[in-house]
């Protein structure tokens, strides 16, 4: 006989953190795999943590401040829409924070916290990771006939 999959078992004497089986249906975990695995949220983790882009010379500068404009012009491609619910998941989950200063016009920034720093060192090496073998997978998918 099997074991049924659908609660995470905390009465096992687990810690916390590994009471969340991102296997079973109903653990809340699913909902944060889904949302950290989103383009737009590793590129404005990358972007908050300074990666570099060719544009802006290619030497690393760490994490960084930037203002709602920046950030739209890091991201080629990006919509208004999509980066304010980017950003606004991000602040939500405890990420990003989101500083506005009383000036004339109001100016807001956004920055990685402690738990969004931690969170690019794995999404930084996956976006890393795609740019490096890009070609290969662009050889795979001809021979196979895959739309890119």
């Amino acid at each position: 006989m099997t074991a049924s999959r659908t609660t995470a078992g905390t009465q096992t004497g687990r810690t916390p953190a590994q009471a969340y089986d991102a296997f079973l249906a109903v653990c809340p975990s699913r909902q944060l795999l889904d949302r950290i695995s989103d383009k737009w949220v590793t590129l404005v983790l990358c972007a908050l943590a300074g990666e570099a882009t060719p544009n802006e010379g290619g030497t690393p500068a760490g994490p960084r401040v930037l203002r709602y404009s920046q950030l739209s012009r890091l991201l080629a491609g990006v919509s208004q829409k999509m980066l304010t619910q980017t950003l606004r998941s991000l602040e939500a989950d405890g990420l990003v924070t989101r500083t506005v200063a009383p000036t004339v016009p109001v100016t807001v920034t956004y920055e990685l916290t402690e738990l969004g720093l931690s969170l690019h060192r794995v999404v930084g090496a996956l976006r890393t990771w795609a740019q490096a073998n890009m070609d290969a997978v662009l050889t795979h998918r001809a021979e196979h006939g895959a739309r890119p």
